[in-house]
């Protein structure tokens, strides 16, 4: 797409890392993410549960005691796992219909998802993309993404029965709930260097490299107030080198953000008071 030459962009090859979820039942989240979503556990401790696929971290879940999210917070509105095929899909919809329970289904003509909800109301989006030559696109260059009904029926018949996710499978995107749609552009746009994919007035979603949308943005349920201590704890955004951290760290200084170090990367906080990490790959 195109942009002012001497606007910010990440590099083509960022992409998202890992979440993080703060939860009170511990226990009963992660045999969620492992029986439902179909992650593996691969590290467990009395505070904590790290799950991913072949070695690789996808999501983080954290023990807290904080009250239960205020509703009027900014927050998470969904984490997106993307499967690599449509038979591990078809194989997500026969481990939600046996262990838990659909909120919906949606043809977005860039791609084919399953949403529900995890024992703490906590989004979940489980999604495979259609090939990106087959994404429809404006004439500059933006996609054109639609809610159209999508064909369980046909899904499920491309099932092989797995019980877990595929290695391939990643974290595709995250979406966000924002307090003003306005702020959360200037600062995920104008500052770290995400693209504009898709304007919808009260919903932005935004990538690098050309991808349909790296992290969905909204204030489709009009919140008012900074994220809360429930949910959504952090979530990592990771960029092929050194040379992009520096440049984001850069441009949050000049834009009064403040920056903390952590290994390998950094992490600072959006203007609702979400944290954002960012690592080199």
């Amino acid at each position: 797409m195109d942009h002012p030459a001497d606007s910010p962009t990440l590099p083509d090859g960022t992409r998202l890392g890992r979440t993080a979820l703060r939860v009170a039942d511990l226990e009963a989240l992660t045999e969620f993410y492992r029986s439902v979503v179909g992650l593996a556990v691969q590290e467990q401790t009395p505070e904590t549960a790290t799950l991913g696929v072949d070695g690789t971290s996808l999501l983080v879940l954290e023990r807290t005691d904080a009250a239960q999210r205020d509703p009027d917070a900014a927050g998470l509105f969904h984490n997106a796992f993307r499967v690599p095929s449509r038979a591990a899909l078809g194989d997500a919809v026969e481990r939600i219909r046996t262990h838990w329970q659909l909120d919906g289904a949606s043809d977005h003509r860039v791609s084919e998802a399953l949403y529900l909800s995890d024992p703490e109301d906590n989004g979940v989006e489980i999604y495979r993309d259609l090939p990106r030559d087959r994404w429809p696109r404006s004439a500059d260059g933006t996609v054109e993404m639609a809610t159209l009904p999508l064909d369980l029926d046909s899904l499920t018949a491309e099932s092989d029965g797995a019980t877990s996710v595929p290695p391939e499978t990643t974290l595709g995107h995250v979406h966000l709930e924002a307090t003003a749609i306005g702020n959360a552009r200037d600062f995920y746009v104008d500052t770290l260097g995400f693209e504009i994919q898709m304007d919808a007035g009260a919903a932005l979603f935004v990538s690098a490299g050309g991808y349909h949308h790296h992290l969905g943005i909204n204030t489709w349920n009009g919140h008012s107030e900074p994220a809360s201590a429930r949910g959504l704890a952090w979530f990592e955004v990771v960029v092929p080198g050194a040379d992009a951290v520096q440049a984001i760290r850069d441009r949050l200084g000049k834009s009064d953000v403040s920056v903390s170090d952590l290994s390998g990367g950094i992490a600072f906080t959006d203007p609702d008071g979400i944290t954002v990490r960012l690592r080199v790959e």
